[in-house]
């Protein structure tokens, strides 16, 4: 057994969740002793495809005259892309109809979540596909709670530690939260706050624009920064802000789960099978609610739930992906 992991751009999306959980997969691989390649040339017993732009499509296609067996591993849907890039709400049709038709092609198709599972169910074309839902996965060894890792954070970026700090994490796309997110450092200038990740602003919509180049003496742009210095944050931050509108998973969250980090997400479907609101996570459903609740856990008014999070992450341990994305394999094997 043979995996070829193919993501077509890879150097472009290597800074994406996408690309976070493309180098999940390979660590899931090696843990189990898979042997794959991410050179298309090699040969390869299985096709795990993890993309689905025009030349992914292509690729799926002839591997699929040469026998070859396929996992399409979808990361994507309708629904999460049309709160993102500029157009994305005019084109989320055919968008839609390019993912179908992409996923029809994989013998069996992974999804993150069952949430993920439900929706791709629903498309016409995908009703009869074999459709798993295997999380991203996090690395446990890595993400975990580390007080020196959360002095280096404060140092680096010059917060002392009387100050209270909100960290937000993603791409500068709407579907993020990444206005709410501003407009909450807005409302409270008393913390700071601090926004992770970048992409270009060229797709982004007006609302990010103005959003991104929003300049408060307590909102901090840190840009795209490697793994080390998210669990810096997340360690040494006092509350993981995830306003996001729409997740096929949400890898930062069970990252700041993991770190046992307080953390406040927006309540939304994807969370409702994880998350039950004042019991093991804080949700709010707006702006109102959003800096209610913020306000309520820093200054203690909430108790912390870090410890009954914390099993979420463990639930999403890379090691356990790497056992089930190995019984796909075998199983697409198997098929005929």
């Amino acid at each position: 057994m043979k995996v070829l992991l193919y993501a077509e751009g890879l150097k472009t999306i290597g800074k994406s969740g996408l690309g976070k959980a493309i180098k999940h997969q390979m660590t899931a691989l090696e843990d189990e002793n898979i042997p794959y390649t991410l050179n298309p040339k090699e040969d390869y017993d299985i096709l795990h495809i993890n993309t689905w732009f025009i030349k992914s499509y292509f690729f799926a296609k002839k591997a699929k005259k040469k026998g070859k067996k396929i996992v399409y591993h979808a990361h994507s849907t309708e629904e999460d892309y049309k709160n993102g890039f500029i157009l994305a709400k005019q084109t989320s049709k055919l968008i839609k109809w390019w993912l179908i038709k992409c996923y029809s092609l994989g013998d069996i198709i992974v999804t993150p979540t069952t949430y993920s599972k439900k929706l791709l169910q629903n498309y016409k074309g995908l009703e009869d596909k074999k459709i798993v839902a295997i999380s991203n996965g996090i690395d446990l060894t890595f993400f975990k709670k580390d007080k020196k890792l959360g002095e280096n954070f404060r140092k680096k970026y010059h917060y002392t530690k009387e100050d209270k700090v909100i960290v937000g994490i993603g791409l500068y796309i709407e579907r993020k939260g990444i206005v709410d997110f501003v407009e909450l450092a807005k409302r409270l200038p008393e913390y700071k706050f601090i926004w992770f990740g970048y992409s270009p602003l060229a797709a982004a919509t007006a609302p990010v624009k103005k959003a991104v180049h929003t300049k408060l003496d307590n909102l901090t742009w840190a840009g795209y920064v490697e793994r080390e210095t998210i669990r810096e944050a997340l360690n040494g931050c006092d509350l993981y802000l995830f306003p996001t509108l729409e997740e096929t998973e949400g890898i930062p969250i069970i990252e700041a789960c993991a770190c046992k980090t307080n953390a406040l997400i927006r309540d939304i479907p994807i969370f409702e099978d994880w998350f039950q609101d004042d019991i093991n996570m804080y949700k709010a459903k707006d702006l109102d609610e959003f800096e209610d609740k913020i306000k309520k856990i820093l200054t203690g008014k909430l108790p912390s739930l870090v410890d009954k999070a914390y099993p979420l992450a463990k639930e999403k341990d890379i090691k356990d992906v790497g056992k089930k994305l190995k019984q796909v394999y075998t199983e697409v094997l198997k098929e005929k």
